[in-house]
């Protein structure tokens, strides 16, 4: 571990969270912090994280905390606090370290690097800005972007390649850059938090319709139209709430969406694979043991987009398998029948 490195102290002990923090210790120091006593106490002793990332040895560099006050510590000065828990926790999560930087003796606010992907349920928000909303008219509030791109947290945690994108402010991406950035590793800068986030939110919803035809076997050219036509559907929605469309053919946008409805390592893919074969909702999510945030994305990104007036043909049959207003292959069916349309054309309510 360089003694020059960035201070990083990830917040979240899940799979991806686990992965960020064994690649990172390798260059700086790191701390991974988890909320469950039991599964920390269980990383000691095996030194791996067998419930979320098995098979995969942890660096005797990595320190390993239960107490968030440590860990707040760890990162003070100049260091990066990592947001590894999915985006229902988010908020949570960041009330909890609003507090804490409330405290008298606390250090001053690190900045946040937002791992979660996805709207939060109740308020439609994006990640970034659940974060926002939480520091709103706190004077120290800290810098905050997201990381995002397709990335499997098994092949980070072993080393392979990937490319990532960072997204946020100019004196943000640098710190991001410098910490993060080597090894199997390249990271790109945005400033385009928008269509990062929808990008990575969207996705997982249409890998499920992609598990749902490759369940089904409908074939590779099934495949291709789910994922091309799935591309166009959230571009439209991410240039309705402000993004830019270079975005959507990035890493955030095609290369994080063909991943993830192509991978076998895809959790949402998994899921709609699982519900082609006839099994329950609730069962699916069981066998899984892991969060698939398309499950509970799909519903916000439909609703969003009936109130901004745009197609969402996708996410909307989507939907209506997850609430079991129809099966898999009536699914395939409904979009089939639609009507034909030109390609190129942007589309407004159906």
């Amino acid at each position: 571990m360089s003694a020059s490195g960035v201070p990083l102290a990830v917040l979240g002990a899940g799979a991806w969270g686990s992965a960020l923090a064994v690649h990172a210790a390798a260059r700086n120091p790191v701390l991974l912090w988890g909320r469950d006593p039991q599964l920390m106490q269980q990383i000691r002793r095996r030194g791996e994280n067998t419930r979320y990332l098995p098979g995969v040895p942890f660096p005797e560099s990595l320190r390993l905390e239960e107490s968030l006050a440590p860990a707040l510590q760890h990162v003070a000065g100049d260091g990066l606090l990592v947001l590894a828990v999915p985006v229902a926790g988010l908020r949570d999560l960041a009330q909890e370290l609003r507090r804490h930087w409330t405290a008298a003796a606390a250090p001053a606010p690190a900045p946040l690097v937002i791992l979660a992907k996805g709207f939060e349920r109740d308020s439609g928000l994006l990640p970034h800005q659940v974060v926002a909303e939480v520091f709103d008219g706190w004077p120290q509030a800290p810098q905050a972007g997201l990381l995002s791109g397709p990335s499997f947290a098994l092949e980070v945690a072993r080393g392979l390649p990937v490319a990532l994108v960072a997204a946020g402010g100019e004196d943000w991406l640098p710190r991001v850059v410098q910490a993060l950035h080597g090894g199997g590793m390249r990271v790109y800068a945005s400033d385009d938090l928008t269509g990062v986030a929808v990008g990575a939110a969207v996705k997982n919803v249409l890998a499920i319709a992609c598990g749902v035809s490759d369940g089904l076997s409908q074939g590779a050219n099934a495949r291709a139209a789910l994922i091309t036509r799935g591309l166009a559907e959230l571009a439209r929605l991410g240039l309705a709430l402000g993004a830019r469309q270079e975005t959507f053919l990035g890493l955030s946008g095609v290369g994080d969406l063909v991943l993830t409805c192509t991978g076998e390592l895809s959790r949402n893919r998994r899921v709609g694979m699982q519900l082609a074969a006839g099994k329950g909702l609730q069962q699916v999510m069981r066998d899984l043991g892991h969060v698939a945030e398309g499950v509970y994305t799909a519903r916000t990104v439909l609703e969003l987009a009936r109130r901004l007036e745009l197609q969402a043909p996708i996410t909307d049959q989507v939907c209506a398998l997850l609430e079991g207003r129809v099966d898999a292959r009536g699914a395939v069916q409904a979009l089939l029948a639609r009507q034909p349309r030109a390609e190129a054309e942007a589309g407004g309510a159906e």
